[in-house]
């Protein structure tokens, strides 16, 4: 596989970042202490490269139409300038990738227009699979993820510091702009303004933004947020950080609690799916089917949080323990740096995945006693 280096690789090699593979992209695990990043975010604010995110835009006289067939929600109730969370899914009722889409205003000649963004390793094949079906409907599907960078500003602090560089004129669009949605706003980036679109969307459980760039503007962004903070307030994170943030926040990653094997409804995701929307969609068959049999509810796994009663925590893998049988899996596992204990993300039969239901981990032979809790681990203070 040909290693991929996003616009601002060469910002974060100066910044002495350690590199990681990431669905085929050379992204930062950290740049120091991904413990002192993880807290920044939390108490201040943290700057993240999320340029390896894919960019969809799908535009015509059918667009709404197509997106409420190609993906489990109705996006077509969706309103101009929000953000919607769905799936795409296959015929099987198997989970293709989680996405959001973001609805912008009408084009120039009054057709829909709708931004997809699909997670990093699997942008392409959600690029696919929305080009496959496009076909009988009046759209076009075009993909820009090679031309177009994300920058995330997530944290207590992250209003405070973008509204550094917005012109005051329009301070409102950005302090009013609800979370879920998204606004173009004027951004001041080497002295100069410029249109970018901006969402008040994150991954971390804190407030935070979302910046859509051209490749070719990243760099100064990234240099003009850094350039208007204050020292200590505004600090560069990695993907280790932006992990365990995800996790306290009891958020899913495709490849851990999400994949083409498993269904919504185990994930807990059910309300996603729109399975009482008119007309067809890709997959609504086998997830109404698996809806009626009980899938998540009564029947098969579920999704649930963890907490650990002790010091050592669970990992990816590790089985979780009904007196001593295997009743499920650990999906993601750490300590919290946040709450002072081990969480994780675990499938278990249904049957045990009721909150305060006692279980252990198996932690390389040694039963460490958990306990079902609700989601999220961590919720932040409004």
């Amino acid at each position: 596989m040909t290693e991929k280096f996003t616009a601002l690789h060469a910002e974060h090699a100066q910044l002495g970042a350690s590199f990681t593979d990431f669905g085929g992209w050379q992204m930062p695990l950290k740049y120091s202490s991904e413990l002192a990043e993880h807290h920044a975010v939390r108490t201040s604010a943290g700057l993240f490269d999320l340029s390896h995110m894919g960019e969809v835009w799908v535009t015509g006289a059918d667009a709404a139409a197509f997106l409420d067939y190609a993906l489990v929600g109705k996006i077509s109730a969706m309103a101009v300038g929000k953000a919607k969370y769905s799936l795409i899914c296959a015929e099987d009722g198997g989970i293709i990738d989680d996405l959001i889409t973001y609805r912008r205003p009408v084009a120039a000649d009054g057709t829909d227009v709708f931004l997809v963004v699909p997670n990093a390793g699997n942008a392409q094949v959600v690029a696919e699979a929305l080009a496959t079906r496009a076909r009988g409907f009046d759209v076009v599907v075009t993909d820009a993820s090679a031309e177009t960078s994300l920058i995330a500003v997530q944290g207590p602090k992250a209003q405070e510091i973008l509204l550094r560089l917005v012109p005051a004129s329009q301070h409102a669009l950005l302090t009013d702009l609800k979370y879920y949605a998204a606004v173009e706003v004027e951004v001041l980036i080497a002295g100069a303004g410029q249109q970018l679109l901006l969402a008040r969307t994150g991954y971390t459980g804190e407030d935070g933004f979302e910046i859509f760039v051209a490749n070719d503007a990243a760099a100064a962004l990234w240099q003009a947020l850094i350039a208007i903070s204050e020292p200590g307030e505004l600090t560069p994170a990695g993907l280790a950080s932006r992990d365990s943030l995800r996790l306290e926040a009891g958020m899913p990653l495709y490849g851990n609690e999400l994949s083409r094997q498993g269904d919504p409804f185990a994930a807990g995701l059910g309300p996603v799916v729109a399975v009482s929307k008119e007309g067809d969609f890709v997959g609504k068959a086998a997830l109404v089917a698996a809806k009626e049999k009980g899938a998540g509810v009564s029947v098969g796994r579920r999704l649930v949080g963890l907490k650990g009663l002790g010091r050592r925590a669970g990992r990816g893998h590790y089985p979780v323990l009904k007196d001593g049988v295997a009743i499920g899996e650990v999906t993601s596992g750490q300590p919290s740096p946040t709450l002072g204990y081990p969480v994780a993300l675990a499938y278990v039969d249904v049957a045990h995945a009721e909150p305060g239901s006692a279980l252990d981990i198996d932690l390389r032979g040694k039963a460490e006693p958990f306990e079902v809790v609700a989601l999220p681990f961590y919720k932040r203070q409004k």
